[in-house]
């Protein structure tokens, strides 16, 4: 176990997109998240090629906080049991980096968290592995952090206190 962890911490990561040459023929790129950097420092000056091919490219594009919370321990303990556990990169289009580019401005470790991002719809979610030192550093938050919280199952309020409002044989009135 690593020394004693804040309530939240925070760990920079740099994202690493890679823009594929597109097969359609409304768009010439295809952008996607496919790895992050642990402690990157941050991009000055546009984005970092790291790397290239013939029809692709590796950028370092961002960096971004990776932050854990001590209540949202029940996410990063559900994404610690897949295997394997993955960190979820948020995206959203932005043109002045290079027309049709997505730009990633958000990353979480929390299988719980990543939902309102997938749900909004303007932005895209994808994921991409965990690294050794990031699944340390969260599976130590974790232990550190964690308390499990009994199921209780909540009686169902009445909506009328009197009971039902349904006319029943005794509520008919004969004219």
């Amino acid at each position: 176990m690593a020394e004693t962890l804040e309530k939240t911490e925070i760990m920079a990561l740099g994202v690493v997109l890679e823009r594929r040459r597109s097969n359609s023929p409304w768009q010439d790129w295809t952008w996607r998240p496919v790895a992050v950097i642990p402690g990157a420092p941050p991009v000055e000056g546009g984005w970092r090629l790291l790397r290239e091919g013939d029809d692709w490219a590796h950028f370092h594009a961002a960096t971004v906080p990776l932050e854990l919370y001590r209540t949202d321990t029940d996410g990063y303990r559900l994404n610690l049991s897949q295997d394997p556990p993955r960190l979820w990169v948020a995206l959203r289009p932005d043109d002045a980096a290079e027309p049709g580019a997505m730009v990633p401005f958000f990353v979480t470790a929390s299988a719980h968290e990543c939902e309102v991002y997938q749900i909004s719809g303007s932005e895209t979610v994808e994921t991409v592995p965990m690294p050794p030192e990031v699944l340390a550093l969260v599976r130590d938050f974790v232990d550190q952090h964690h308390v499990d919280v009994p199921f209780e199952k909540r009686e169902r309020k009445r909506h009328h206190p009197d009971g039902p409002r349904r006319p029943g044989p005794e509520r008919i009135r004969e004219p």
